[in-house]
């Protein structure tokens, strides 16, 4: 067995477990990045990079040769309620420059961050590293042990944070309780070309029907909402059926819809909405998706992930350098970030309860409720759900210190 030792072992190279490499090589900690698969390179995940996000880029002073990779700004979204189309959120009130959301293949964006934690020194990826379990000794956990294609490998660490998402290793090996709070949705993910001129919308809303399009450019991410476990009855019925669905929902998309050969052209998300009680115990920290994973509604979490990243930096760094991470600031953590998690989940839960789940069940042509009309009305209205959704409940901040690259010291 292979054995390496690190100040800090991050386990996951999702956006959360990438931030947070960055962040704490960045400021001079010893930092190693475990990811299980070979590449970044996997469709149908978190690609709507947030304002608070493109704030956080832009404090790394990194925001503009970011704005280089491949993108699509979305600057208001939209919704079609039955016939009538309105805006319900606006990023204007926002600087140009990171008042929008980026449409953009994670891949990109986990690529990015990766070549720039390499210019450190002290920062070590490791891809193809699938850990399996936690080391302890003495009450604490010590680091982990995982398989990668040169034979098992033992990663010795001060501190080792869980950033491997709702199917997390390290937050089960713990044995962390887990409050299931349940989603009463699935979603179907497809994608279908685009033609030059279509506009972007952010959803179709009608009778039994809750479909959200997202512009990817030369092609449309869709995502077609169905009731919890309703995935096995319409593969039941067959895919011509399914694409009669999409075609009612989206007609202007129909002549497209053939480019769905089969199921495999279609991937079940899952949706589950739980959180850690407690997400820490001495030597470990679990964060993003393995301690609180969220629903798809705003899209949002990724970027809740990022800002437990920078928050877990900002809280830190300080302790790992000094070589004392205690509990108590392991509980920091937490402190700082459940708050904002558990609002962002409410929220989350309100519009899967009361407004997907009476949709899905509708029987009805809909009409627009009056509150969303005067928000349709109103761009100063359309703010307040673009703060929410753009930045977030207690956007974070880096704080983190910056030590110069290897490339800019060389």
């Amino acid at each position: 067995m292979s054995e390496v030792k690190t100040t800090c072992c991050v386990v996951g190279g999702g956006p959360a477990g990438m931030m947070l490499g960055l962040l704490l090589a960045r400021a001079g900690i010893d930092v190693t990045v475990l990811e299980k698969h070979a590449d970044f390179l996997r469709d149908f995940r978190g690609d709507t990079i947030h304002p608070s996000t493109l704030c956080v880029m832009e404090e790394l002073g990194l925001l503009d040769e970011f704005l280089k990779l491949p993108h699509n700004p979305v600057r208001d979204l939209q919704v079609n309620i039955g016939d009538t189309r309105l805006t319900f959120a606006n990023f204007g009130f926002l600087p140009e420059k990171r008042g929008f959301i980026a449409m953009m293949p994670q891949w990109h964006f986990l690529d990015f961050l990766a070549e720039h934690a390499k210019q450190y020194p002290n920062f070590h990826l490791h891809m193809l590293a699938n850990v399996t379990d936690l080391t302890e000794a003495g009450g604490r956990v010590t680091g982990v042990r995982a398989e990668t294609p040169d034979g098992p490998l033992e990663v010795k660490a001060d501190l080792v944070v869980g950033c491997d998402g709702r199917h997390s290793t390290t937050r089960a090996r713990a044995g962390f309780e887990i409050e299931d709070i349940g989603a009463p949705i699935d979603v179907l993910w497809m994608r279908v070309s685009r033609k030059p001129g279509e506009s972007t919308t952010a959803g179709r809303i009608d009778q039994g029907s809750f479909f959200i399009m997202l512009d990817r450019g030369d092609y449309w991410q869709l995502a077609y909402v169905i009731p919890k476990g309703g995935a096995e009855k319409l593969q039941a019925e067959g895919m011509p059926a399914f694409r009669q669905m999409i075609a009612k929902a989206a007609p202007f998309i129909a002549d497209r819809l053939d480019e769905l050969k089969s199921w495999d052209d279609v991937k079940l998300l899952t949706v589950a909405i739980d959180r850690l009680r407690t997400w820490y115990e001495p030597g470990l920290l679990c964060i993003g998706d393995a301690a609180h994973a969220m629903s798809p509604v705003g899209g949002v979490g990724i970027n809740l992930a990022i800002q437990d990243a920078v928050a877990t930096a900002n809280l830190l760094w300080e302790p790992l350098k000094q070589g004392r991470v205690s509990e108590e600031d392991l509980a920091r953590v937490q402190k700082r970030r459940e708050f904002p998690m558990k609002v962002t989940q409410r929220l989350q839960v309100f519009v899967q309860n009361n407004v997907i789940e009476t949709v899905l069940k509708s029987d009805k042509p809909l009409t627009v409720p009056w509150p969303l009309r005067m928000v349709g009305r109103c761009p100063r209205l359309q703010h307040i759900p673009a703060r929410l959704v753009g930045m977030g409940v207690r956007p974070e901040h880096v704080h983190s210190p910056a030590a110069p690259p290897l490339s800019a010291s060389a």
